[in-house]
Formats: structure tokens, C-alpha cells, sequence
């Protein structure tokens, strides 16, 4: 049943991490603030994320971890936004976390900790949260914008689109946040799947199947870039922290660099072992560095046997080789359906990088993934959307 038409200082279409800090930053200012989500819960994403234990910003985040077509855009937000300001909010919530890697902070519980000092930001702020409501339609009116919904009409001083990217949709991703850019004439970047798993064409998935759940330390290269993490092979075909980082930048059809055995010397290692132990194998040396399953599917893939007595030295300068630069065509990657971030996105070019807001239509913000701004892996999503949080609800 259809409500009489409410209005607000500040709309955010998006219950996520962004539009949650948005929605307490404003409120904090005495703006009288309304969030809608066409979800059920408020923060799906946040709760799924990091294994369920989310890991909610990066210590040593700079904007060099992050992709855009105009890379300059992050960096004043996340500048008068930093990790620390998020994890002294944290502390003050009591919040236990652990640092999982160099830099990676993570819940010690649970997900819902995160959520929970967001939603409590937003109650004491006054910001009303409301859930399971969809907007069919955004108009301009004369002091800002009108929204059509299911249960009714409601108005706003200023439009805040936090609703994300297109990265999972089965947590209720859509392109709604697109479709509002383009309606007010904002040039929307082509999209695509970030942080995605590859997948494989069918002979070598094939041959890798028996290795799905093996993860070892990698260094992975695509043009430019290469990140030294672990790789992981999945009966789909290669996932983990590496890959997915690399994801991010490679294009299809190109070739993905693997250097198995980024810390070791390998010519020098078995040309030392060949003199050392002549009947020693190949396997014998990756079996101290790489698990033994893998080694041995790794050996079958390549056609090595026999002992290193039999090698040449120009066998084992390409052993060594193709050791330090496994090369594999990914068939493509999965997609959005189980992508952590949508690159592309809102051009910024168009968005003021102190606001957020858009430069022809200034009480019309753009926050969060549905920007082109993607970070890396290991908490530096959450950073921006912390900040760019932040850095609209400061003066929306």
C-alpha cells in the first residue's frame, strides 16, 4: 500500500560498505538521511567477504593499488581517509581483528562485527536504513530529485548511488547503478569481472583436474604486473590470491606467467644437484618446495623422467625455464558470478574527487564499486569504500 511522499536531506540507493559510511557520515551532520536497498539484509557483500571474516581495510593501502582509466581520481579521498581512521572507528566498537598477512586486518569472529559497527554508526546518526525497496524511477525536481517506489513517492535534497557493481549477482548485484549515470548523462567504462578465478581449456584442465584444492606460492606476471601469492588449482582451473590479482589487468587470449619457484635458483640448483646425486630427479628437487601431488602432475604435464644424469645442460636450462615461466592461455574466467569486484564503471573524469559528486549535476553522487576505481586484493575495496563514504557524506 502505497505511503504519502516523504522527503529527506540525503538519499543513498545502496545498503553495502559505502552507502552505510555515507549514510552515518551525513547523519553526524544532522542531515536527515534515508538509505533503500531492493535486498532483504543490508550488507550481503560484507558478510561473505574474507571467508565470512571480512577483511575490512589494507594498512598499507595507497592508491597505487588501485585500477582506473583515470588513476589520479583516488587519490584525495583515500588521502583524507586512511586505514587508520577506519580501524580507530573499529577499536572504538571493540572489535577484535588479527593482521592475516602484511597489512591485511580481519574480524577475529565474524563479518557480522563490521556490520554491526556500521549499522550501530547509522542508528546513532539517525540514519533510517530501509530494506526490500525498489527504485522504479528518479526524476530532478527544482531543489534536487523525486523517487518512484513501490510504496510510494519520496524526495531528496541530494542522490547518493552506492549500489555497487555487477560482481556477484546472486547477493542481488545489479547494473542500476549504470543505468542512473547514463540516464543523467554520465559516460559509463565498459565492465568487466575483477579478482575472478581463470579458467582452463578443456586438455589442460584435464590434466590439472587430479591437483584441484593444491594452493603453492607463486610469483604471477601479466605485462607489467606480477604478484607473489599463493595460487590454488580448482576442478574449474586457477584461482587464489595470485590469480585473482592478476585477473584484473589480463586481457583475453593473452598468456598468464607462472614462476613456480620465485625464491630458488633453479638452473644453478639442479646443474649443483645433477653433480651432487646424478641419479636424483627432477621430482626429487620440486618435491622440497612444491607438494608432491603437484610435482608429480606438474612432471607428467611436461614429459620429464628419468635421473639428471641423463639431462644435458640445455635440458635443464629449459626445465629450469619453464619452472620459472609456467605460461598457460587461460580459456577466460568465471565471471561475475563469482567475481569479488566489477571493474570499469562511472567514468570519474565526470565526478569531483573531493565530492564524489557529479560535475554537471552536483547533488548527484557516485560511491563505491559503481565507480571506476577497483583496488587489489587484501582489503583496499573496502578502503575506498570507507573513504569515498566518507567523502561524500561530508557534504552531501
Amino acid at each position: 500500500m502505497a505511503v504519502s511522499s516523504s522527503h529527506y536531506d540525503v538519499i543513498i540507493i545502496g545498503a553495502g560498505a559505502a552507502g552505510l559510511m555515507c549514510a552515518a557520515t551525513a547523519g553526524y551532520r544532522g542531515r536527515k538521511v534515508l538509505v533503500l536497498d531492493h535486498a532483504n539484509k543490508p550488507g550481503k557483500k560484507i558478510l561473505m567477504s574474507g571467508g565470512g571474516r571480512c577483511n575490512f581495510t589494507n594498512l598499507n593501502s595507497t592508491p597505487a593499488n588501485f585500477l582506473s582509466d583515470n588513476p589520479h581520481y583516488c587519490i584525495s579521498a583515500l588521502k583524507r581517509y586512511t586505514p587508520q581512521d577506519f580501524l580507530d572507528l573499529v577499536d572504538r566498537h571493540g572489535v577484535e581483528y588479527e593482521e592475516k598477512a602484511p597489512g591485511q586486518l580481519f574480524c577475529k569472529d565474524s563479518a557480522k562485527d563490521i556490520l554491526n559497527v556500521l549499522l550501530t554508526e547509522c542508528e546513532w546518526a539517525g540514519a533510517e536504513i530501509r530494506m526490500n525497496t525498489t527504485v522504479s524511477g528518479i526524476r530532478p525536481a527544482a531543489s534536487g530529485f523525486t523517487l518512484t517506489t513501490r510504496a510510494g513517492s519520496l524526495s531528496c535534497e541530494s542522490l547518493i548511488i552506492a549500489c555497487g557493481g555487477l560482481s556477484i549477482p546472486t547477493m542481488g548485484a545489479t547494473g542500476f547503478g549504470y543505468e542512473v549515470a547514463r540516464q543523467f548523462g554520465l559516460t559509463v567504462l565498459p565492465t568487466r569481472a575483477g579478482l575472478v578465478p581463470f579458467t582452463l581449456h578443456p586438455e589442460l584442465k584435464q590434466q590439472l583436474a587430479p591437483l584441484s584444492g593444491i594452493s603453492c606460492p607463486v610469483d604471477a606476471h601479466y605485462d607489467q604486473q606480477h604478484f607473489r601469492e599463493p595460487m590454488l588449482v580448482t576442478h574449474r582451473g586457477l584461482s587464489g590470491p595470485a590469480m585473482l590479482q592478476i585477473s584484473s589487468y589480463w586481457q583475453p587470449g593473452d598468456p598468464v606467467h607462472i614462476n613456480l619457484l620465485p625464491t630458488q635458483s633453479v638452473e644453478d640448483d639442479l646443474l649443483a644437484l645433477r653433480g651432487d646425486k646424478p641419479q636424483s630427479t627432477v621430482a626429487h628437487y620440486l618435491n622440497q618446495h612444491l607438494p608432491k601431488r603437484f610435482t608429480q602432475a606438474f612432471n607428467d604435464l611436461q614429459g620429464w623422467s628419468g635421473p639428471l644424469q641423463q639431462c644435458r645442460n640445455a635440458d635443464i636450462e629449459y626445465m629450469a625455464r619453464t619452472l620459472n615461466n609456467w605460461t598457460i592461455r587461460p580459456a577466460g574466467t568465471e565471471g561475475y558470478r563469482t567475481a569479488e569486484v566489477t571493474l570499469g564503471g562511472v567514468d570519474t573524469r565526470q565526478l569531483s574527487s573531493k565530492t564524489m559528486a557529479a560535475l554537471d549535476q552536483p547533488n548527484l553522487y557516485f560511491i563505491g564499486e559503481v565507480v571506476d576505481v577497483t583496488g587489489h586484493l587484501g582489503g583496499h575495496n573496502f578502503q575506498w569504500a570507507w573513504a569515498s563514504g566518507v567523502a561524500a557524506g561530508n557534504v552531501a
